[in-house]
């Protein structure tokens, strides 16, 4: 865990929610009210009465006991409980899922949900700044206790909502040959080889080069013909000018534009970003000035692209394309562009604020036609994408209404003519993709695409896309229903990859890893509130080279004799995964490619 990680106040269930925190102690300040008990206190829903209704409150006083770990409930720490019966017939989940939704009238309070089984375990729980909150769970015969907390009312009541819903068909899966994967590991030799956790990747396609990036280790991974890799550190030292010196780790980033051949190596350091590119994979870099003025304070994100024509100010310099840096702040979210090349930031432009959207956001994308996305997780009751369409002047929030607020970032990748996909681990835990035509204003074909492998919970979600048609969408994945974040959790863990070629209309999914589990067991996304399940961190990351081959970076957390059977160890490995067979990203190389390997090179 990096050291922001570990000195982050966030909530246990959804961290970036300083500014919802602090309404929390602004309420704290209003007199002690009795709230009104959940009316009724119970209720049950069926496959013949499928939904049931109840409120509670007002609540004046707020709950944070839940950004230090365990929610408490009690006097000085309200709660509010509904006793739920689902009583439907064997097999009914197969077709239909369990949805509880809690609401309230102000926009600017804040209530969490929570569910616990019979057994008093957290099942399910939605913690963000969204209103609704929203949980889905499988629709089979058990008992629920509702908890709702008050994280911040201001005074509000809410309104909850127990149904069974039918669940959306997903069209046939894809005919396609699914893509194999040869995976490679960094050697002992590599300095926190075994402390990779939250990878980022990237593939310079004029010499074929994968950078890898995690804590303060910049690596670069080259492939011969057989597909054999050479893994070397190349990170960036104080003797290259760079800041950071290879010393410290908040929150470590890398990109790599496909176009300039430039990567960027980032460490979150409060406000600002300390921030050096190479031109030459790691060999020399350069230090920049590493954000814009006011930038966020926590989960950064670099990425770039061109610059929109006639969308606002263009390339200051020969460097051809905009760097976009994008942070979490205390009330909001911004993002800064450079128009130098990442030397220097402009200030930072709000993309949203907690009002709208929860604190945390993935990976920053830019699509070929200068468009910029930045997605998040929860947005009112759904995922959205964050989206400027004038080089990071403005920004709007575009959500896709068919999904409901995540654990997991959610990850967009953009096809050579525009077309916008975007992976994320909705409510229920399942890897879930829809399209975009229209930069987000509408979504197409949104659907399950781990079920054919019985995919019950993923986390990490990560996308990239090629031709316009053609996309892919990596994750870690298990068979395993129930709340994987439990420390009693007994789900093995792979790496799958879902593939289009059809635009999005039907995917292919492969374990990438079919005989290494990557975790055995829980994998806890809730920052500080974790214990050894915290390995992995917060994501993986995907990528493409010139061919169009997709490679996956991600912690290997089972090892040695984990890998075979034994004991989960927690390890967090350097690992990449990288295409070996079937159809790629770029049509033209399909048969260059399809099984067998040739070196990298060129550029697309």
């Amino acid at each position: 865990m990096t050291l922001l990680s570990a000195l982050r106040l966030h909530h246990a269930r959804s961290r970036g929610r300083l500014a919802v925190g602090l309404l929390a102690l602004v309420a704290g300040t209003l007199p002690s009210a009795a709230a009104d008990a959940a009316t009724p206190a119970s209720g049950s829903v069926s496959d013949t009465a499928p939904a049931t209704t109840w409120s509670a409150g007002p609540f004046a006083v707020p709950n944070v006991s839940g950004t230090a770990g365990t929610v408490s409930c009690g006097t000085a720490q309200p709660c509010d409980d509904y006793a739920l019966k689902v009583s439907v017939p064997a097999g009914y989940d197969a077709g239909h899922s369990l949805r509880i939704d809690i609401r309230w009238p102000d926009s600017a309070a804040d209530f969490d949900l929570y569910v616990l089984g019979a057994d008093g375990r957290e099942v399910a729980a939605s913690a963000s700044s969204s209103d609704p909150e929203t949980v889905l769970l499988p629709a089979v015969p058990a008992s629920y206790t509702v908890r709702v907390v008050p994280y911040a009312p201001l005074g509000d009541s809410f309104t909850g909502t127990a149904s069974l819903i039918t669940a959306p068909v997903d069209p046939p899966p894809s005919t396609a040959t699914p893509p194999t994967y040869a995976n490679s590991r960094a050697p002992e030799g590599i300095a926190n080889a075994h402390n990779a956790g939250e990878p980022s990747i990237g593939v310079d396609r004029a010499s074929g080069a994968a950078m890898f990036q995690a804590y303060t280790s910049t690596l670069k991974v080259t492939y011969d013909s057989a597909g054999a890799a050479t893994w070397q550190d190349k990170s960036a030292s104080a003797a290259d000018g760079c800041p950071q010196g290879s010393t410290t780790s908040l929150d470590p980033i890398l990109f790599t534009d496909p176009v300039t051949h430039r990567t960027f190596e980032s460490q979150l350091a409060g406000k600002t970003a300390l921030t050096c590119y190479t031109d030459d994979d790691g060999e020399t870099w350069t230090p920049t000035g590493g954000s814009g003025i006011n930038s966020g304070v926590d989960h950064q994100t670099i990425g770039g692209g061109p610059f929109a024509p006639g969308g606002g100010p263009g390339a200051l310099t020969s460097y051809p394309n905009a760097v976009y840096y994008c942070s979490q702040d205390i009330a909001d979210a911004s993002c800064a562009v450079s128009r130098d090349g990442g030397l220097t930031y402009g200030p930072a432009v709000p993309m949203y604020s907690l009002l709208d959207c929860g604190g945390l956001h993935g990976h920053v994308k830019v699509a070929p036609d200068g468009t910029v996305y930045v997605p998040n997780k929860g947005c009112g009751g759904n995922q959205a994408v964050a989206v400027s369409e004038d080089n990071g002047l403005t920004w709007t929030v575009r959500k896709n209404p068919s999904s409901t607020p995540g654990d997991s970032d959610p990850s967009v990748g953009t096809g050579a003519g525009g077309t916008v996909y975007m992976g994320y681990q909705n409510s229920d835990g399942t890897p879930r993709i829809a399209v975009s035509h229209d930069k987000g204003k509408t979504w197409l074909y949104d659907q399950n695409v781990g079920a054919a492998l019985g995919i019950k919970n993923v986390v990490f979600p990560a996308v990239t896309a090629g031709d316009d048609n053609r996309a892919a969408f990596a994750f870690l994945g298990t068979t395993t229903g129930g709340n994987y974040q439990d420390p009693a959790f007994q789900g093995v863990w792979h790496l799958y990859v879902a593939t289009t070629y059809d635009g999005g209309r039907s995917w292919v999914t492969a374990d990438a890893t079919p005989t290494d589990p990557v975790q055995k067991g829980s994998i806890c996304t809730g920052g500080t509130t974790c214990g050894n399940d915290r390995n992995l961190l917060d994501f993986i990351d995907v990528t493409t080279d010139a061919q169009g081959r997709v490679l996956a970076a991600y912690a290997d957390g089972c090892t040695g004799t984990c890998a075979t059977g034994g004991a989960q160890n927690y390890d967090a490995l350097a690992s990449i995964a990288r295409q070996s067979s079937g159809k790629t990203l770029y049509g033209a190389y399909d048969a260059v490619v399809s099984g067998k390997h040739k070196k990298p090179g060129g550029s697309h």
